[in-house]
């Protein structure tokens, strides 16, 4: 069995609904906002792995750690990226360990720096 190490991610925003705009059109999926108050705000993704967070507590950042989402297109994904105010750090590059695809990095509307994943075509 294979050990699962990530358990969820949190993606800050400084601008909420701008975030959950962003990823939404990025993705292509349905984002469930889900509001815990006066003072935090999230909005998780499918399968709940993961969320855009609105906290007082937590600031969008271009340091710190980068995680990577899945999608099947880097091309088309840095191309929407560019249309909602994100900006291309690394364009799509192919990983150099064999049969593991290709990667991306941009930065995101809030100020993230987040990294994209296309998995190698079988």
């Amino acid at each position: 069995m294979k050990k699962l190490l990530l358990s969820f991610f949190e993606i800050p925003a400084a601008d909420f609904d701008r975030a959950v705009d962003f990823y939404s059109k990025i993705f292509k999926i349905d984002i469930q906002k889900v509001d815990c108050g006066d003072s935090e705000k999230m909005a998780f993704f499918p399968n709940s792995e993961g969320a855009i967070s609105y906290s007082e507590m937590i600031k969008p950042s271009t340091d710190g750690v980068l995680i990577s989402l899945r999608v099947e297109s880097i091309k088309e994904a840095l191309e929407t990226i560019g249309q909602l105010g994100g900006k291309t750090v690394v364009g799509r590059t192919a990983i150099e360990a064999e049969g593991m695809g290709h990667f991306a990095i941009f930065i995101d509307s809030e100020g993230n720096k987040i990294g994209l994943h296309e998995p190698k075509e079988n």
